[in-house]
């Protein structure tokens, strides 16, 4: 018996042994102290920001309108929206709204806006729309040709290297400036929109520009592997015509061929009727809207270090016609802009230019101006940095052009607000018209151009100067869509 307790109390000390040891393995080890990643945003900020949120009324109160009506909707200021009327000294009188639709075509838009002015005041007429089609599918052709032409110049640039990186990021974009206009109109000319009206493709033109867009890059990689196996610079350009077939097959299909010649009758208000008969597009614009635009000059803006003021400027690898002439800036203070801007307006000639529409705009009440769009004021914090500074890091650059056909002067002579002509059609702004107050002019308007016989003697023989080459991927550089 004894021996047998023995062994029984052996085995139960063995199994004793072993719970403790299973106990032992089973608590947990004493906690490590663990150090927070200084780049991390920990949940005691997190605590942090939520008190400091909660403890203030006008938070909960902003929150509460932004997240049932929207942004913009809860910043505005209904007082400063009625101290912006849509009355205005100077207003040259335009005839219905235009609508770009689903495309980019704004530069384009706003250049036959100012062309049409100039018809309607010349013959009378209640209205007419010019056709934005006509010129985008010229458009689309250059800007292929331009896009294999620079692929020629960059044959032996790394495909990864950031200057062909910057050329092939996007070859036929619907964006455009004012000299690639006069490129277009000097070499085409202008049709009215009942010769050619839009395609399904110039209205949404997504999935057009898609596919001409990879048929352009598979031809230009055909051309520097081409050249790589040292064929002349004749048979590449030989090569690329048979290319531009094809690209112009598949604008035809897209978007219409063009007309060369057409019938045109124009009725005034007094019902006096103009007919032609086979005119061309080039005769139309030269003898019915009548501009040389040859006497336009692109004033720029760009109050940064690296462009003083007074100097010519253009951008390497931009344009659209290979043998036009270069997109071209002069850049001046913004005194010596309006100035010009007014004096043409008195004219009785509207102006094309170019902004950043995206700031500080009320598009549903047609406003452009910081404290009637007071987002700053329903976030509690201020967007401080300077017009130079928003160029140099990217926050702001031209992205939409439009048309100025109007000036409030104060009973000093100077400028308060101005009356814009949009093409986002009449749903958008004031049936299609905006109101910018002069400050707004002064912080987000990138380009104006006017004729220059409204610029001082002592700035026109700046015109005259070499032109200062930027790269490609200067603010400056960006189109208008």
């Amino acid at each position: 018996m004894a021996k047998t307790e023995k062994k029984t109390s052996t085995k139960k000390s063995v199994k004793t042994a072993t719970a403790k040891k299973s106990t032992a393995a089973k608590k947990p080890a004493a906690e490590k102290t663990v150090a927070t990643d200084p780049a991390a945003v920990t949940m005691a900020n997190i605590q942090d920001f939520h008190d400091d949120f909660t403890s203030h009324r006008a938070n909960l109160v902003a929150s509460n309108a932004a997240v049932a009506t929207g942004v913009m909707t809860a910043s505005r200021d209904n007082k400063r929206i009625g101290e912006l009327p849509q009355t205005f000294s100077i207003d040259l009188k335009q005839g219905k709204i235009t609508n770009q639709k689903a495309s980019g075509r704004c530069w384009i838009f706003a250049a036959l806006n100012t062309f049409r002015y100039e018809l309607i005041k010349k013959y009378d007429l209640d209205t007419i729309e010019l056709s934005q089609n006509y010129l985008f599918f010229y458009d689309k052709l250059e800007k292929c040709n331009f896009f294999l032409e620079s692929a020629l110049k960059t044959v032996n640039e790394p495909v990864d290297g950031r200057l062909y990186s910057f050329i092939n990021s996007a070859p036929l974009g619907d964006g455009g400036q004012w000299d690639m206009i006069v490129n277009l109109v000097n070499k085409y000319g202008i049709v009215p929109k009942e010769n050619y009206d839009d395609a399904s493709a110039s209205i949404n033109s997504r999935f057009f520009d898609q596919y001409v867009t990879s048929k352009l890059r598979e031809d230009a990689y055909k051309l520097r592997e081409m050249s790589k196996d040292g064929a002349k610079t004749s048979e590449l350009r030989k090569e690329k015509t048979k290319m531009l077939s094809e690209i112009y097959r598949m604008l035809c299909i897209s978007l219409g061929e063009p007309p060369k010649k057409f019938d045109l009758t124009l009725r005034s208000k007094k019902d006096k009727v103009y007919q032609e008969f086979g005119i061309t597009p080039q005769e139309f614009f030269k003898k019915y809207v009548g501009l040389d635009l040859n006497d336009y000059v692109g004033l720029i803006h760009a109050p940064t270090p690296d462009k003083p003021y007074g100097k010519l400027y253009t951008v390497k690898f931009l344009g659209n016609v290979a043998e036009g002439r270069p997109v071209t800036y002069l850049n001046l203070k913004m005194p010596e802009i309006k100035e010009a801007v007014i004096k043409q307006l008195k004219d009785g000639h509207p102006v094309w230019f170019g902004s950043d529409c995206s700031k500080f705009s009320l598009r549903d009440l047609g406003v452009f101006d910081r404290k009637a769009a007071n987002v700053e004021q329903l976030f509690n914090v201020k967007f401080g940095m300077s017009k130079a500074e928003s160029l140099i890091y990217g926050d702001s650059a031209m992205n939409h052009a439009m048309v100025i056909l109007g000036v409030n002067l104060d009973k000093k002579g100077n400028p308060d607000r101005w009356r814009i002509e949009n093409s986002w059609g009449k749903d958008s702004g004031r049936e299609g018209y905006y109101v910018a107050s002069d400050e707004w002019f002064d912080d987000y308007v990138y380009q104006v151009v006017v004729n220059k016989k409204h610029l001082s003697a002592e700035t026109r023989k700046l015109l005259d100067q070499p032109l200062k080459e930027l790269e490609p991927w200067d603010p400056f550089g960006t189109l208008a869509d």
